[in-house]
């Protein structure tokens, strides 16, 4: 049965006639188009909306929350960080290259669009097993796409992850994070203020390329789906560039009452969004946009989401120099339009309007829904699965090799070595050397800690806990290197909300985000869902990608995890516990996704992290280390690979071996001390009533962990890093 036009661009008949209802007429062409972009769940939120009210978004230091470009928090000396994370999902899974450069581009101007400066890229990727050819494929281009993108406009990315479940075979997982420095006076904000003011398109022109990319975003993955290939946007890195340098030379020179990105939805949410947010109107002429092709219709011009191009709202009378400030940089400036005070959006072609809709139709009146919610019966199935009665390995050393030449858990340096993470020279802290990069903050004392985490196996099986644990894990990364988490931006990634299962799934995840954020004092200042990552109906795992920021007020005291030198004490500051349901040990040995997911005691969470942080600040730690994936065995093996020193360690425990080594409790860090600090650090850790434990201490070239009198593992630094670096020699040396 043949599709209606409405149907076609992704609205349901309610919503059409939602639509017929508002409008008091049928909309034409131009205006059913603005209307399925701005009421698609990319833009409008109209399933996530209502949960999302859940998640804490002040605090003294935020000085901009939700609902802007970017959220920005205070650091002090007149500065601020703005920072974002969002998907680029589908458009990858289509045409991986160009799709995660897109990805990198827009999270880019969403960052100065708000005036600040970019400094950092990080990134979460999830990918189907490598055996599979085109999981391959998928994983060289984004890598690919985004190293291109990031090095071309001389951002570093300096921080990420990667993860492999068969659930991504067809639906991977492209989440960008961009971090800005800004002065507080120079903040932009995305709005259409001031009744008669020009509206403006900077950068680059508009072509055809993105059309329908939002809606796009907002439906299933299918067979069908590689016909979408032209709604995948294709970027300019080096046009990028120089509209990162214009928007803030323009924003230097305090000429603009407005700022915003041209992303999803192109000129339709740009007007409509900025006017929405200042209570105005505003009436454009889409004769005036500069295009790259002939041709083009009000609705493609209007929907395009060409890349590297922005709407500013210049002051009155600032105009020309605008135009002088972008013609310099080799860019284009147009006026298109003004500020009007009915709050209504008008297009016009050739004198003609041919879309005239209130703003708030577009943006406030977006359908909202509660959808819902049945908790997943596999769930009750999978929590009964008897892992005690699984075997113990016959070798523990071979497990442990096993683990660390996993996909999740190898070295990634094929990957962050493709980036250029050290362009402007800031990155003190690189990939891979510690659980979270660091970046000085020029001019000041400061240092920036910055990175990305999520672990889906935990949320298929619990969303609740394997939400709050993403965001215990993110901020424990940064107290690892000795900074304090100052807030939180979110990439929901999920299946099909329209599904009672997929539903509960968000609406748990989300609650234990929540309860986190509010348990460790940690504001969510923006985010970005991706819902229908589904492919023929099977959806991904439930992913929440929690971006968190840092701050070290001395980035002399900064933190590293590879062991330092030979003499010193290896300290556990928590206790493990029998917790093996969804660990990596039980996928990769046992083949087996089931159990319930570690607990987490958001109390000992809080004061373990505290602890740290101040061990660190004392100068009583040498090096820090989560205990994340692949639990102790492979924390320990990661800080001995790292320092390139060796360890004995005996544990005394009335757990199983493979419990004791690879279960993955929370609220643990390893770190390593000088003998004449451990004392020291003992009373601190009596003091904030954290359990702290001698295991012993660095030395030689090999690690040797002990329970009691029998040896469990005892592996060269060679034999370890071999097979950590097995991934790096597999994806290309």
């Amino acid at each position: 049965m043949l599709k209606k036009p409405w149907q076609e661009m992704g609205l349901t008949d309610e919503e059409y006639e939602r639509i017929v209802h508002l409008l008091g007429r049928e909309p034409n062409y131009v205006e059913l188009g603005m209307f399925a972009v701005m009421w698609s769940e990319h833009c409008g939120y109209k399933h996530s909306r209502p949960v999302l009210k859940m998640f804490p978004t002040s605090a003294p230091w935020v000085l901009q929350g939700p609902g802007e470009n970017a959220g920005i928090i205070d650091i002090g000396d007149g500065l601020a960080v703005a920072f974002k994370i969002e998907s680029h999902n589908h458009p990858s899974a289509i045409e991986p290259f160009q799709g995660a450069a897109t990805g990198v581009g827009g999270i880019v101007r969403d960052i100065f669009a708000m005036g600040a400066r970019p400094i950092a890229l990080l990134n979460s990727l999830r990918f189907g097993p490598l055996d599979n050819p085109r999981n391959r494929y998928l994983l060289s281009g984004v890598v690919g796409g985004i190293s291109f993108y990031g090095n071309c406009i001389g951002v570093p990315t300096v921080a990420g992850e990667v993860g492999f479940a068969p659930c991504y075979t067809s639906n991977p997982l492209v989440n960008v994070m961009c971090v800005g420095l800004i002065e507080h006076d120079k903040i932009q904000r995305g709005r259409a203020s001031g009744i008669g003011n020009s509206v403006m398109v900077v950068g680059a022109r508009t072509g055809r390329d993105g059309i329908h990319g939002a809606t796009f975003a907002s439906e299933e993955l299918n067979e069908a789906s590689e016909e979408r290939r032209p709604s995948v946007q294709v970027g300019d890195p080096f046009r990028e560039k120089l509209l990162i340098e214009a928007c803030l030379e323009v924003v230097q020179e305090d000429l603009l009452v407005g700022m915003q990105d041209m992303g999803a939805a192109g000129i339709t949410s740009s007007t409509a969004e900025t006017a929405s947010r200042a209570g105005t109107g505003m009436e454009i002429d889409v004769d005036l946009v500069p295009r790259r092709e002939e041709g083009m219709t009000p609705y493609e011009v209007m929907l395009s989401e060409s890349q590297e191009r922005m709407l500013v709202i210049p002051k009155k009378g600032c105009e020309e120099r605008v135009k002088e400030i972008f013609d310099r940089w080799g860019l284009e400036a147009v006026v298109i339009g003004r500020v009007t005070s009915d709050g209504v959006l008008r297009v016009k072609e050739k004198g003609r309007l041919v879309a005239e809709i209130p703003v708030r139709y577009l943006t406030e009146e977006c359908p909202v829904y509660v959808r819902e919610r049945r908790k997943p019966e596999y769930l009750s199935e999978l929590w009964a699965y008897p892992l005690t009665e699984l075997p113990e390995p016959l070798d523990y050393g071979e497990a442990l090799l096993k683990l660390l030449s996993s996909p999740n858990i190898a070295s990634k340096e094929w990957v962050y070595r493709q980036y250029d993470y050290m362009v402007r020279i800031d990155t003190v802290v690189r990939p891979g050397a510690a659980d979270a990069a660091v970046l000085r903050v020029k001019g000041t004392k400061k240092g920036l800690a910055v990175t990305t985490d999520g672990n889906s196996r935990y949320c298929y099986l619990d969303p609740e806990t394997g939400g709050a644990i993403a965001v215990a894990e993110a901020a424990r990364n940064l107290s690892c290197t000795g900074a304090r988490p100052l807030g939180l931006t979110d990439c929901l990634n999920f299946g099909n909300p329209e599904k009672p299962e997929v539903a509960w799934q968000f609406y748990h995840c989300v609650l234990g985000m929540s309860r986190a954020c509010t348990h460790l004092n940690i504001p969510v200042v923006g985010g970005n869902v991706s819902f229908y990552n589904e492919t023929n109906g099977e959806a991904i795992y439930p992913t929440p990608v929690v971006g968190m920021v840092g701050l070290l007020e001395n980035i002399e005291e900064r933190c590293t995890a590879g062991f330092k030198q030979e003499g010193d004490l290896v300290l556990l500051l928590g206790e493990t516990r029998d917790e093996l349901g969804g660990s990596e040990y039980l996928a990769l040995l046992h083949g087996v996704v089931a159990g319930r997911p570690p607990e987490l005691d958001l109390n000992l969470e809080a004061v373990v992290q505290q602890m740290v942080r101040e061990a660190i600040a004392r100068g009583l730690v040498q090096a820090a280390h989560d205990c994340s994936e692949g639990g102790l065995a492979i924390a320990l093996a990661e800080m001995a690979i790292l320092g390139g020193i060796g360890a004995e360690i005996t544990l005394e425990s009335p757990l199983r071996p493979s419990s004791l080594l690879f279960s993955e409790t929370q609220s643990r860090i390893l770190v390593s001390a000088r003998p004449d600090k451990v004392e020291k650090l003992q009373e601190l850790a009596r003091a904030f009533q954290v359990p702290v434990k001698i295991l012993g201490a660095c030395g030689g070239r090999v690690l040797s962990i002990s329970l009691g009198p029998k040896r469990l593992v005892n592996l060269s630094l060679e034999e370890m890093e071999a097979g950590w670096r097995k991934l790096t020699a597999r994806l290309g040396g």
